[in-house]
């Protein structure tokens, strides 16, 4: 009986959900050591926060192009590839003392940390039966929280006594692991039994397809811009002392991982309600971490509801996405990735828009709510359409299934 079968992903899902991981903790590491950057570059803070914006800027405008230029390639070519790119882009940028070529290799990391994304969320979905694709998506995804809540901070700290570089030898030592990996536990994928670059760019002239995707980008703006800004409201607001705000930040992490557990077997059978319940938790949580945000008592458990509320929706974010476009899932899947990457960068806008008006750092939280709210009619948008008749959604799988099948 196959892992599938008994109702257990295979090894490959997991495999993808560490390679994620590895990656992604490039993104949140940076964070935890601008100053030594800064310092060591002889840079300004804000042009050391440059590095950031070249990595999210290399995400958002990556995916699709490489998705669409790796088209013909077996699978598992593409994802070992993006991660030897990755794994040397890191380990160039640390060989360097110029600002410049750091800035280059961040963005390049940024392409390559995009092309992986994509295909690896399409790979995932190939390995299992059509009844778990959302939940394989959420499995993936998972990578990327884990990255957030551990891969960062566990980086930062290394960086800590090794010097700044420390931690990113780490993410290049943890991706080239999983290109190696990859290489044994993956299975040999095609890239479709008749990969059409016209059929990609048809399935993109889909409308609901892009009702998913501003859902996308809404849902994950409302919980990251909470996220993002919750320190300061725990210490300035609530009272805090600092040396809790870790842990508080780890109850996100937490129920990050409850609610893509809940939230893939949900999105499998009714993914309009994982994306409204998702929503409404976004909704209510940013409301009630506003009113109630001198209480600690309140707002330490509506952390853990703000995790699980935001990852509820991802698996049937993509679940919609390889159905709508079931035909022509890599470009639709890539262009997912830069959705999701970016309503993150759009978090520091909307904020400093009202920060800089003076508004309190309650304000974020409303801004949340706001956000959340709207992707409650793009959720009944999406059900609406789901009931005309679709194209066919299941061709994909013939495609994504390993060679020999």
């Amino acid at each position: 009986m196959s892992a599938a079968s008994a109702g257990r992903l295979p090894l490959g899902v997991y495999l993808l959900a560490f390679s994620l991981f590895a990656m992604g903790s490039a993104e949140f590491l940076l964070a935890g050591v601008l100053p030594d950057i800064a310092g060591d570059l002889h840079v300004g803070l804000s042009s050391a926060g440059a590095l950031i914006s070249a990595f999210a800027i290399g995400v958002v405008i990556g995916g699709p192009p490489l998705a669409v230029l790796t088209l013909r390639w077996p699978r598992r070519t593409t994802l070992v590839a993006t991660q030897a790119v990755f794994a040397v882009a890191v380990a160039a940028s640390l060989l360097t003392g110029s600002y410049p070529f750091l800035l280059a290799c961040r963005f390049v990391c940024g392409l390559a940390y995009a092309g992986y994304w994509a295909v690896a969320a399409v790979t995932a979905v190939g390995l299992v039966t059509p009844d778990r694709t959302a939940r394989a998506s959420g499995v993936v995804v998972s990578g990327l929280s884990l990255a957030m809540i551990a891969g960062g901070p566990a980086g930062a700290l290394l960086s800590h006594f090794t010097g700044w570089r420390g931690g990113f030898w780490g993410v290049a030592a943890l991706t080239a692991a999983g290109a190696v990996l990859s290489l044994t536990a993956v299975p040999a994928t095609g890239a479709g039994a008749e990969p059409s670059v016209k059929r990609e760019l048809g399935a993109m002239r889909r409308p609901q397809l892009w009702v998913v995707y501003a859902a996308t980008l809404l849902s994950t703006a409302a919980y990251m811009i909470s996220f993002n800004y919750l320190a300061p409201l725990l210490t300035g607001v609530t009272g805090v002392r600092e040396v809790w705000v870790p842990a508080i930040l780890a109850l996100f992490g937490a129920g990050a991982f409850a609610g893509l557990s809940v939230g893939g077997r949900i999105a499998d059978r009714r993914p309009t309600h994982a994306l409204a319940a998702g929503a409404g938790g976004i909704l209510v949580a940013s409301v009630l971490l506003a009113l109630l945000a001198r209480h600690a008592v309140a707002v330490v458990p509506l952390v853990l509801l703000l995790g699980v509320a935001g990852f509820v929706l991802n698996p049937a974010i993509y679940g919609r996405v390889f159905t709508i476009a079931g035909d022509a899932p890599t470009l639709a899947g890539a262009t997912t990735v830069s959705a999701f990457q970016l309503g993150i960068s759009l978090v520091p806008a909307l904020a400093g828009i009202a920060l800089n008006a003076g508004a309190g750092i309650t304000a974020v939280a409303w801004i949340g709510a706001a956000l959340a709210a709207a992707v409650v009619p793009a959720a009944l948008l999406d059900r609406r359409l789901s009931r005309r008749p679709s194209p066919a959604s299941e061709t994909w799988k013939e495609a994504a299934a390993p060679a020999g099948q």
